[in-house]
């Protein structure tokens, strides 16, 4: 591969035609560029950051898709401002927990070979194809999730055919699985997804979704204390994006604001009739 790479041409493995895979490719000509293709010395381990909590679910109009900011490093706060929720093309998005940077070069990784698929082949995949090439790819992990770099990523997108959004989600070992409703994980995924299950309707509204994602996460950080809240200070706010059949858009952060200054005004007054119905007891 690199004469022809050292001549300014390339090389002749890249001008044969084939598969329209382009992890199937990287697994013939360079499988050590492919995660699965590395591992650790015998022995060795590594205290790497991970994500914590994500929550998706649909509703009339399509799928919410939610990540609260920050990795840990065991009882450290590693980063505050990790993106957890990534847009994988134009109608789909990706949201990671688990080893951030193995699922932050896997999401790369993804979105790469939906944008070769098309190339090649001129039309997109089925979402149903997405869904499966990411199994293909958490299940290509396996060797490194044995060594403690765990990725459970969650896939969402709209359904073009279908005219609906779509949920997925998957095991450490590929296994791929449809949601119908919504879907949480990561560290905080009891109580987010608690706080889902319990206001999740099928007709809610674009605003009634992010408003639930958003409380959902505010409920996870207050009680798990590996999931980031909103920081006003910093101005750091969960990633948060819709995907209908305009395509993926990211929720402004001014939005968010607003949502979770409405959060805290509820809760401040909840506290307050606590306090009240206390004292006159």
């Amino acid at each position: 591969m690199t004469a022809g790479a050292d001549s300014g041409r390339l090389p002749a493995a890249y001008l044969v035609p084939g598969s329209s895979s382009f992890t199937e490719f990287l697994s013939v000509q360079a499988p050590t560029l492919l995660p699965s293709g590395r591992s650790l010395p015998a022995g060795a381990a590594v205290e790497a950051p991970h994500g914590t909590t994500i929550v998706t679910l649909t509703y009339a109009g399509g799928v919410v898709m939610a990540g609260d900011r920050r990795a840990t490093s065991g009882n450290l706060i590693s980063h505050r401002g990790m993106e957890k929720v990534v847009q994988a093309d134009r109608f789909s998005g990706v949201a990671i927990a688990g080893a951030a940077g193995p699922a932050m070069e896997m999401i790369k990784l993804f979105q790469l070979q939906l944008e070769h698929y098309e190339k090649v082949e001129g039309s997109a995949l089925s979402l149903e194809g997405k869904a499966n090439q990411l199994s293909m790819m958490v299940r290509g992990n396996l060797p490194s999730a044995m060594q403690g770099f765990v990725v459970v990523p969650i896939f969402a997108g709209y359904d073009l055919r279908r005219e609906q959004g779509r949920l997925f989600t998957y095991d450490v070992t590929g296994g791929r699985y449809e949601e119908r409703d919504f879907v949480a994980t990561g560290s905080g995924m009891l109580h987010a997804g608690t706080v889902v299950k319990i206001g999740w309707r099928d007709d809610m509204t674009r605003a009634d979704a992010v408003a639930l994602a958003c409380k959902g996460l505010w409920e996870a950080a207050d009680a798990d204390s590996a999931t980031g809240g909103p920081d006003s200070l910093r101005g750091i706010y969960p990633v948060v994006a819709t995907v209908t059949a305009d395509g993926f858009v990211r929720v402004d952060d001014e939005e968010l604001a607003t949502r979770y200054r409405a959060i805290a005004d509820a809760v401040r007054d909840r506290n307050a009739v606590q306090a009240s119905e206390g004292a006159d007891r």
